[in-house]
């Protein structure tokens, strides 16, 4: 326990960038998201043909290969904004088509009327898709959003593996320092995770009861 007390502030500093972590990916992957879906339910057949190749590739890749990517080819492209940015790029685009599927199940989870009714009122798809399809959407699929951001947030410890400080980079360097403890620093970033995690639940628990819609 003194090693979990003694290292504090290496396990805040890397609580901290796990929050950056999923802070940011976070974010990014809804925008990314909300787009992909929206190429996939376009009327235009290549936009649905890209969404559609670009949702079943990164899907099915693993992280840890997004993240090579990210950490040592897009370097190697002369593009090198530090690690923890590629981090957050690799992040984000890992998660972004399971955001995208989720916002799609919502979509078409509304009544087609709904869009029928916006067509006949003269409003375009971009319109329709913005007002009236959009907003019932996401209200419907908070619950599942809520679980990708929580496997997101079990998905940022795969950074640490590429020279990201986060919280497993903190139990790694502590361990090094007390491997006599080794199980107490673990159980220490499983409950900063659990902290995370939890509030996420609490948080959707709360937004689903305000927007509950009537189905």
């Amino acid at each position: 326990m003194d090693a979990i007390i003694e290292n504090l502030p290496v396990f805040l500093d890397g609580f901290r960038n796990t929050l950056g972590l999923l802070g940011l990916a976070g974010v990014g992957a809804l925008v990314l998201g909300v787009f992909i879906a929206a190429l996939r339910i376009s009327p235009v057949a290549s936009f649905r043909g890209f969404a559609t190749a670009y949702t079943e590739i990164v899907r099915n890749t693993p992280l840890t290969l997004v993240l090579f990517f990210c950490a040592f080819l897009l370097p190697y492209l002369q593009f090198s904004p530090g690690y923890f940015p590629l981090a957050v790029i690799g992040l984000t685009v890992y998660t972004s088509p399971f955001v995208a599927e989720a916002l799609r199940a919502g979509v078409n989870g509304v009544h087609v009327g709904q869009a029928e009714a916006a067509r006949s009122v003269g409003l375009t798809f971009g319109q329709t898709l913005t007002y009236v399809i959009m907003p019932q959407a996401v209200r419907m699929v908070i619950p599942p959003l809520i679980n990708v951001f929580i496997a997101l947030t079990k998905n940022t410890s795969v950074a640490g593996a590429f020279f990201v400080f986060e919280l497993f980079g903190a139990a790694r360097k502590i361990t090094n320092d007390r491997g006599d403890q080794v199980i107490a620093i673990l159980l220490a970033v499983a409950a900063f995770y659990l902290l995370i995690t939890i509030t996420l639940g609490l948080i959707a628990g709360r937004v689903e009861k305000k927007v509950a819609v009537l189905r």
